[in-house]
């Protein structure tokens, strides 16, 4: 990768409560609800290993084990799959697993916010440059949202957020990037604006849930003062960090559902199961059968 350190570490931050998917989620992790037929954390894992990363680091709660199990053998699954020849299955199972020491799981003690999450798995990162996907941000799209990323990173170096296009009368409920030169597959970006006033934007580019940054932000949100909602904000750790170093924006123009959001979750699964040759046929007319009731 030139003169900049390979991108090896993804951290997964999987410690939230999902109060928004009670009661489901009073026994079940959200980022283990299923969009078709695998788990939510698979979809963002498999994005995570599209793109060439070698350690998994999850930073996880109490409720969250069952996260843990499921990343690892099942050795009774897997044997009786076996004495029923069950052949495809076990070749489905073992294609989704990290190989055999590189996933590492560490805790968020207490829900202090995404920033004191992401300082959680300083240890495990340690001094080298790391991806971070946001769980409940599933992406579809031809090149994988974190591939883009790691590409134009190869370019630019320094630190790369993720960015969609919204309509400009939405940016006020976004983070939201300045736009400057254009950089290989990108651009610099000029400034991050959490949720402008209405009119105020600099740009309609919002930040998605996919960052690539430098391990200097540890630091920074070692000693980083709690914000919005009494937590420790990743938005103002990175506010200080882009006074030292520069920030490039990614345009992701594939679609982003948000599986933290009943409406986002229940779109992914059509989306997903539509884009399935094997469920398609079966699903389709009665869709569209819904759809027509509705008019």
């Amino acid at each position: 990768m030139g003169q900049h350190k390979k991108v090896r570490k993804a951290v997964f931050p999987v410690a939230g409560l999902g109060t928004r998917f009670l009661p489901a989620t009073k026994a079940v992790p959200k980022e283990m609800l299923t969009v078709v037929d695998k788990p939510v954390i698979q979809y963002v894992v498999d994005e995570a290993m599209e793109a060439g990363i070698e350690h998994f680091v999850f930073v996880t709660g109490r409720s969250k084990h069952v996260i843990e199990d499921y990343f690892d053998i099942q050795f009774e699954l897997e044997h009786t799959l076996r004495q029923r020849n069950k052949n495809a299955e076990l070749s489905l199972l073992n294609g989704l697993l990290p190989k055999a020491g590189t996933a590492s799981f560490t805790r968020q003690q207490e829900p202090l916010g995404l920033g004191h999450a992401v300082w959680c798995a300083r240890e495990i990162v340690g001094d080298e440059p790391f991806a971070l996907l946001l769980p409940d941000m599933v992406m579809r799209a031809e090149k994988g949202c974190m591939k883009g990323m790691i590409e134009l990173y190869e370019t630019s170096g320094g630190n790369v957020i993720a960015v969609e296009e919204c309509a400009p009368d939405q940016t006020h409920k976004y983070g939201i990037v300045g736009v400057g030169e254009t950089i290989g597959n990108g651009f610099r970006i000029t400034e991050m604006v959490e949720k402008p006033a209405k009119g105020t934007a600099p740009s309609n580019f919002f930040i998605n849930g996919r960052y690539i940054l430098q391990p200097e932000i540890f630091r920074i949100l070692e000693s980083q003062e709690r914000g919005a909602g009494n937590e420790i904000q990743l938005t103002d750790g990175m506010l200080k960090l882009a006074q030292q170093q520069d920030f490039a924006g990614y345009h992701f123009q594939g679609q982003t559902f948000d599986c933290g959001a009943k409406d986002g979750f229940i779109l992914a699964n059509v989306a997903f199961a539509l884009a399935r040759a094997d469920i398609r046929p079966t699903i389709e007319d009665e869709l569209k059968a819904l759809i027509t009731a509705l008019k």
